[in-house]
C-alpha cells in the first residue's frame, strides 16, 4: 500500500527536471478517474500496490518523452475536453487564436459554410461549429484514423452541424464553394531538427512535416482555395514563428487580398489570412 502524497513526492524526486510541474498529479488524476484537487484532498488515502504500478508505468512512458495527451487520452481545447490519440495532432494553445479570428470573419445568426483543412482530432472544427451553430462545417483529412477521432469528439460534443471528409486538403470539397477555409497544415521543413525532439517525436510525422522548406501544404492550398470560396470569403492559416513573410508571400501569389499577419501572444508571427478576391 502506499499514500498518495508519499507517491507523488516519490515520483517528484524520481523524475526531477524530465517532467513540467504538476504532470505526475495529471497523470495520477486520470489514473484515479479523480480531479487535481481530489488528489490534494486526500493525500492521506493508500493506493494499493497494482494502482501504484501502474502509475510507475505511466511516468515512464512521460520521461521517455510520450506526451501526457497521448497518456491520457485528452486535451483541453476551447471549452472542451478533446479525445485524442497517437493518430492526430496535439491541440495547442496558439490554435485559439486561428478560432477567435475565423470567428471575427464568421457574423453570428447567419447561415454560412466554413471547411477546416486538416482537421486531425477535430479541434479547429468542432470550435467553430459549437460558436456558429447555423454554420456548416466541413472537415476534412487525409488520414481515416484521425477523422474517426474527431467524428467521435463531435459525437461527444453533440455537434450536428458538421460533416468530416477523406482526402488532402480541398479535394475532398469537390465544386462546393464556403464563406471561409481555415487549416493549421504540417510547416515544418523535412529535416528540422525539432522533429526529433520533445512531444514531436510521437506526432504523426503527416501533420508536422511539410516539404525541404516546411511550405508545400500552404502551397497547395492556396493554389486550391479561390475555386472553393466566395468573392469575399477568407482563407486563414496557422504557420510557425518564422514564417509570416513567406506565408504571406504565397497568399499574395495566389491572388489574395488584404493580407495580413497577426501575432500570438508572445507577439510572434502566427496567424496569416486573406481574402478571395471580387
Amino acid at each position: 500500500m502506499a499514500r498518495i502524497d508519499a507517491l507523488l513526492r516519490a515520483a517528484r524526486s524520481q523524475i526531477g527536471g524530465h517532467l513540467e510541474s504538476g504532470e505526475a498529479e495529471w497523470l495520477l488524476a486520470h489514473l484515479l478517474g479523480q480531479s487535481r484537487g481530489w488528489l490534494y484532498a486526500h493525500g492521506d488515502h493508500e493506493l494499493d500496490a497494482e494502482v501504484a504500478a501502474s502509475f510507475d508505468a505511466l511516468l515512464a512512458r512521460r520521461v521517455a518523452g510520450e506526451p501526457v495527451a497521448y497518456l491520457t487520452g485528452h486535451r483541453g481545447f476551447w471549452h472542451f475536453d478533446l479525445q485524442v490519440t497517437p493518430a492526430t495532432l496535439i491541440p495547442r494553445p496558439e490554435t485559439e487564436l486561428l478560432v477567435e479570428l475565423a470567428l471575427a470573419r464568421l457574423p453570428a445568426g447567419r447561415v454560412l459554410r466554413v471547411a477546416d483543412l486538416g482537421t486531425g482530432s477535430g479541434a479547429i472544427a468542432l470550435a467553430i461549429a459549437h460558436e456558429r451553430p447555423l454554420a456548416q462545417v466541413v472537415a476534412t483529412d487525409a488520414s481515416a484514423a484521425a477523422l474517426d477521432v474527431a467524428r467521435a469528439n463531435a459525437q461527444a460534443l453533440g455537434l450536428g452541424n458538421i460533416a468530416f471528409r477523406e482526402g488532402d486538403w480541398c479535394a475532398p470539397l469537390v465544386d462546393e464553394v464556403f464563406d471561409l477555409i481555415a487549416s493549421n497544415p504540417p510547416y515544418l521543413a523535412d529535416d528540422d531538427d525539432h522533429l526529433g525532439r520533445g512531444d514531436l517525436r510521437f506526432e504523426p510525422r503527416s501533420a508536422l512535416a511539410s516539404g525541404p522548406d516546411g511550405l508545400e501544404a500552404f502551397r497547395a492550398i492556396a493554389r486550391d482555395a479561390p475555386r472553393h470560396l466566395h468573392p469575399g470569403g477568407w482563407l486563414l492559416f496557422e504557420h510557425g514563428w518564422d514564417q509570416g513573410d513567406a506565408v504571406r508571400a504565397v497568399l499574395d501569389a495566389a491572388g489574395f487580398i488584404d493580407v495580413q499577419t497577426a501575432p500570438d501572444l508572445a507577439q510572434r508571427d502566427r496567424i496569416s489570412f486573406g481574402r478571395r478576391a471580387a
